[in-house]
């Protein structure tokens, strides 16, 4: 009998424009770690080569490539790849696949604000309590310097959604 249980989530990857710039926004205004400083990766008879053929299929060339690590511990691989294309709208929510990934820092507004002088932008006006004078639990929707959105939680995830955010 197979038993279920919750799997852990192990890291995430984004592809950008500009890897170096990157980086340095990820690392200087995130806080995250860089555990692999930008590294190019060939299309030739190798381990990572013939794993990237298996995933890419053939003719992707090259690549670079930057391993990140959040603060707890989930890891972002940021790609730029040579046939980079910036999409003309970031934020077609309504197609399938991922559109967001969330963070969390208890000074959310302060976060925005880095962001935003960053070369970011809010994608909401203002950050938006789920339940206004009841629980300061804050978020925002935001984009990075690179059209990826982004959300920001001032709290757990957890303590977003137990209590109802969705009830009258």
């Amino acid at each position: 009998m197979s038993v279920s249980y919750p799997r852990v989530f192990s890291h995430i990857g984004i592809s950008v424009m500009d890897l170096d710039r990157a980086v340095d926004f990820y690392s200087s205004v995130l806080g995250w770690y860089v555990i692999m400083p930008p590294t190019e990766v060939v299309e030739e008879p190798s381990a990572i080569g013939d794993m990237c053929s298996d995933v890419f299929g053939p003719g992707w060339k090259r690549f670079r490539i930057a391993h990140l690590s959040t603060g707890d511990r989930i890891g972002v691989e940021l790609f730029e790849f040579d046939n980079k294309q910036e999409r003309e709208n970031n934020f077609e929510y309504w197609k399938t696949g991922v559109f967001h990934f969330c963070i969390q820092d208890p000074n959310l507004e302060a976060l925005v604000e880095k962001i935003v002088a960053a070369g970011g932008k809010k994608r909401m006006p203002k950050p938006r309590y789920y339940y206004p004078g009841e629980k300061p639990y804050r978020m925002i929707y935001m984009e990075d310097p690179f059209g990826n959105i982004l959300e920001i939680y001032s709290h757990s995830y957890e303590l977003h959604y137990s209590s109802g955010a969705y009830s009258s």
